[in-house]
């Protein structure tokens, strides 16, 4: 049967759909799949504020939330004034952005919100040349800036900024994809207005960054890692292997490339889905249990199961 056929078409719902990442993964037969143990040992780990502070210790938390309440309770702050956190660097790397693993020698840090700024920017061009990213937990924010785009000629916007309204509407608690479907709407050739809020700084001045990629390839120091979720207690797992690694960041490539979004975890729930199946009509209908409110396009399928394939091989 031709994979148009075996794929439902519906119409992106973004808030339903962050509901079915967040779920528990099923295999084809309609199966739970085995989750990995949940930590039995104390994890304990380092922090500290990236604009500069002194060094704390957190644990006991299962999901991003509560790692940011608990980092907010050591420095005394509210836990709304976190915009991300970066793992073994206190400048603003998006390749070291945490996301839901935590390797187990890992050191946090916490950016927070610093000064606020309202830019206007003319659309002149379809595409903005932004890439948004989300903490998890409320806040989206810009991951890339592409050399030459509309964005890149407005000098006060930068990587690592927290976009809080789009013309005036507040965006706070939007996922990344939300925030990116409403940019992509705005009018070609008008006006359009963004509140940022920019992360705290040290003293020192750094050049503008523009560039961020997948923190896939960068995960812990460890042999495991703790994956973090938005119920139920962390578990702890292996890093994964470099040919995993490595196909997990393409297919968020292919993600940004097709659907304007990069999201490591519904990466990696992609990529679990099909590394055990034989064809992409198998791996199709695993996508539509899995996650059949996204409607992928057939040909971004083909393209995720020509990566799983050679990962298979390699």
């Amino acid at each position: 049967m031709p994979l148009g056929l075996l794929r439902r078409k519906k119409k992106l719902n973004t808030k339903e759909t962050s509901r079915l990442v967040e779920g528990k993964q099923k295999d084809a037969a309609g199966g739970s799949v085995p989750e990995p143990r949940a930590p039995t040992r104390r994890l304990v780990f380092h922090t500290q504020l990236a604009h500069g502070s002194a060094t704390g210790r957190v644990e006991d938390f299962s999901s991003v939330q509560e790692l940011y309440a608990k980092i907010a309770g050591v420095f005394e702050i509210s836990p709304s004034e976190i915009l991300y956190c970066t793992l073994n660097t206190p400048k603003v790397d998006m390749e070291k952005l945490l996301g839901t693993q935590i390797g187990l020698e890992d050191f946090i840090f916490a950016h927070v919100k610093g000064i606020k700024k309202e830019v206007n920017v003319f659309k002149s061009e379809d595409s903005l040349g932004i890439t948004i990213t989300d903490n998890g937990a409320g806040y989206a924010f810009i991951k890339r800036i592409k050399d030459g785009s509309i964005i890149d000629s407005v000098k006060t916007v930068c990587v690592g900024d927290h976009i809080e309204s789009i013309n005036g509407e507040n965006i706070v608690g939007w996922r990344h994809f939300d925030v990116a479907k409403k940019l992509k709407e705005l009018k070609k050739e008008e006006l359009f207005t963004m509140k940022l809020i920019e992360p705290k700084k040290a003293f020192e001045i750094e050049p503008r960054s523009k560039a961020g990629k997948s923190s896939t390839g960068n995960i812990g120091t460890g042999r495991e890692t703790l994956r973090l979720r938005p119920k139920g207690p962390a578990i702890v797992e292996e890093v994964p292997s470099e040919t995993k690694a490595k196909a997990i960041g393409k297919v968020d490539d292919l993600l940004e490339l097709y659907i304007g979004i990069r999201d490591i975890d519904l990466a990696t729930t992609m990529f679990e889905a099909g590394k055990d199946k034989g064809n992409p009509d198998e791996f199709a209908v695993a996508l539509d249990e899995t996650l059949g409110d996204f409607a992928f396009p057939d040909e971004f399928v083909f393209d995720v199961w020509g990566v799983i394939g050679d990962a298979k091989r390699e």
